[in-house]
């Protein structure tokens, strides 16, 4: 593994920290970690993005190590790619951290959906990575390359071959783009007819192998896969989950984040993410025994203010507090905004504080509303009971009156019942 730690920058996690999180994407994907180099540097180096000092350094581990495969721990441009591997050989396997996050999430995708924003984003990736699939044939030629007549700057067969292969791409990249739309509108009149008709929705949002499916394991007796592995869980589950209150509410688990997100998987997982967008409420669930656990909290909120939507009512659940010594104080350790909650999803610990604390936070997000409805428009006065919270309602000979809340963004559905108060 290389890890380059730029001066200029400031990144999440120290580049030690990242690259023990790379080891950890690296066993995910099945590949065993035999040594590490770290480079710290003004600016990358425009050709090979480490020095060349460095580079002399690496090419001695691998032969020592008998190491088959090199990870940088950054996205490496095209160019950066074409010279390393010229430079190390064939017979070496250069991947960079965003390759092997896509890599893993093709290992563990499972539903069709899952598959198409994976290959979305593999093929996005790969598209100007190209031409190191075909080193082996010219790729310019003059004269009778491919057995071709002469000419300057005639095409030979390697680039034909890539030029066939970019438009296969191309097309492939356009009919996944189509089919994920489809799937975007689809889940988008799903939602729309959920907010009309059904319960409000608590999205878990967090750090990859925080124990978000652990805790919707735990907290409505589901069973999604838990393991102690990055990225375990791709497909968004939703289970109903009974608060204490009596109300019915639907939990969905997510994507789990990760610092340096590569931007063709946030791309490719939009549709998924979106379930993110119409939620009441999200609870963001933290490792707390995590030493960088300030560090997770901080991507996990650059990732929602990406996906705009960081104005949402968040509780943090600080899950496994079963592993903390009894000294530990995260509470006042971390600095947090807004609501949390001590829990263990593994033991099962805190789980009523944190039904409250969801409770009060969606109540907290609810915008007052006065509406007169007709008798004719039951189902808007049953959205009010089950969206929203009804105050006080006044029943006259053309309709009933209702004082309540509700979430902003179902106002639209009665727009036009609306009275003005003075």
């Amino acid at each position: 593994m290389i890890g380059v730690e730029l001066k200029q920058e400031r990144p999440l996690l120290p580049v030690e920290e990242s690259l023990e999180e790379l080891a950890r994407l690296a066993d995910t994907a099945g590949i065993d970690v035999v040594g590490q180099a770290i480079q710290r540097l003004d600016r990358p180096n425009p050709a090979t993005y480490i020095g060349a000092g460095k580079i002399e350094e690496v090419q001695m581990l691998v032969e020592e190590l008998d190491a088959g495969v090199i990870i940088f721990d950054d996205e490496l441009s095209p160019r950066h790619q074409r010279e390393l591997e010229k430079i190390f050989g064939e017979e070496i396997k250069l991947l960079d951290r965003t390759a092997l996050i896509l890599d893993i999430f093709a290992l563990h995708a499972q539903t069709h959906e899952g598959k198409l924003q994976v290959e979305l984003a593999q093929l996005e990736y790969r598209l100007p990575r190209l031409t190191r699939m075909w080193t082996h044939l010219a790729r310019q030629a003059g004269g009778r390359a491919g057995g071709a007549s002469g000419g300057v700057g005639l095409r030979g067969p390697g680039e034909t071959q890539l030029e066939v292969d970019r438009r296969e791409i191309g097309r492939r990249i356009a009919h996944l783009k189509e089919q994920l739309e489809a799937v975007r509108a689809r889940r988008s009149r799903h939602r729309a007819k959920r907010q009309q008709t059904e319960l409000r929705v608590v999205a878990i949002v967090g750090y990859t192998n925080a124990g978000k499916s652990t805790l919707l394991n735990a907290i409505s007796g589901a069973d999604v896969l838990e393991a102690d592995m990055l990225f375990a869980t791709l497909d968004p589950t939703t289970r109903r989950v009974q608060m204490p209150g009596g109300r019915e509410v639907l939990f969905t688990d997510t994507v789990g984040f990760i610092q340096k997100l590569p931007t063709q998987i946030v791309a490719a997982f939009r549709a998924t993410l979106e379930e993110i967008q119409d939620a009441d409420v999200l609870l963001h669930v933290v490792d707390v025994t995590h030493p960088q656990a300030a560090a997770q909290i901080e991507a996990v909120e650059d990732t929602l203010a990406e996906l705009e939507v960081d104005d949402l009512p968040v509780v943090m659940a600080l899950n496994k507090i079963d592993l903390l010594p009894d000294d530990a104080d995260p509470l006042h350790d971390l600095e947090l905004f807004g609501p949390a909650v001590l829990v263990s999803a593994r033991k099962r610990l805190g789980f009523d504080e944190l039904m409250v604390a969801v409770e009060a936070a969606m109540v907290q997000y609810l915008q007052p509303l006065h509406v007169k409805l007709p008798y004719k428009r039951g189902d808007l006065l049953a959205m009010l009971y089950e969206r929203g919270q009804v105050d006080g309602e006044e029943h006259g000979s053309d309709g009933v009156e209702v004082y309540g809340r509700l979430p902003p963004r179902l106002f639209p559905y009665f727009k036009l019942y609306m009275v003005v108060d003075e």
